[in-house]
């Protein structure tokens, strides 16, 4: 009996000693390594556990935004371009200001126009001014609705005058102070009391041509400038 327990006593302590060789074995391992990787120029085995999760997986974004703020800028000093219509209407004296708002510089003798066409004038001469209307009260038995001209008393939104056509032959045109607003309308009649400098200006109705009453004015007389 005493032999058993000697016999299980020595074998429990070499297999301690055992135990304990293998640990010092695996303790020199681990610090021979760890020399080994300092003296390389590595990077600590733990050292990456030492960082933030989200730094571990943070993928760098692109500099997107810089790129896109340097095109807008490039964007903004671009100078406009006038349009062949802009350009072809600053050539002929259209322009516009700073604030947008539109303006039209004729060519000289360009002024005015009258149906689309440039007129220029040609003179100013006194004459004397009546006026008449339409009706039976003015033209008599003649009041059909027509001018000598056989053109309808609206024409020209009914601002015409009548004259002495050896003079002003029909279809001149002239611009009368105080009628039609000064635009220029036409010689479309005449009358058998308009001779020499006179001239008729026609009202829708009598009692407006009676107002009007007898006026010596500067009468200015057109003619088309594109005919050169």
């Amino acid at each position: 009996m005493k032999d058993l327990s000697a016999s299980i006593l020595t074998g429990s302590r070499s297999e301690r000693a055992r135990e304990l060789t293998l640990f010092a074995v695996a303790v020199c391992i681990t610090v021979l390594s760890a020399v080994g990787a300092k003296r390389a120029g590595g990077i600590p085995a733990l050292a990456a556990i030492d960082q933030p999760f989200s730094q571990q997986f943070m993928i760098e974004e692109p500099d997107v935004f810089p790129t896109i703020a340097a095109s807008d800028a490039s964007q903004s000093r671009v100078v406009p371009v006038a349009s062949p219509i802009e350009q072809s209407l600053e050539r002929i004296g259209f322009w516009t200001d700073e604030d947008g708002v539109e303006y039209y510089t004729p060519e000289p003798g360009h002024e005015r126009y009258y149906k689309g066409r440039p007129i220029r004038p040609v003179r100013t001469v006194w004459m004397v001014v009546t006026a008449y209307s339409p009706d039976h009260r003015s033209c008599g038995k003649w009041a059909d609705g027509f001018t000598a001209s056989m053109r309808s008393v609206w024409t020209n939104g009914m601002e015409l005058v009548a004259a002495d056509t050896r003079l002003l032959p029909m279809g001149s045109l002239v611009s009368v102070p105080g009628y039609a607003e000064g635009r220029t309308v036409p010689v479309l009649d005449r009358g058998g009391a308009i001779k020499g400098a006179r001239l008729d200006v026609l009202y829708a109705t009598h009692n407006r041509a009676r107002q009007w009453g007898v006026q010596r004015l500067p009468i200015t007389i057109w003619e088309y400038a594109d005919e050169d």
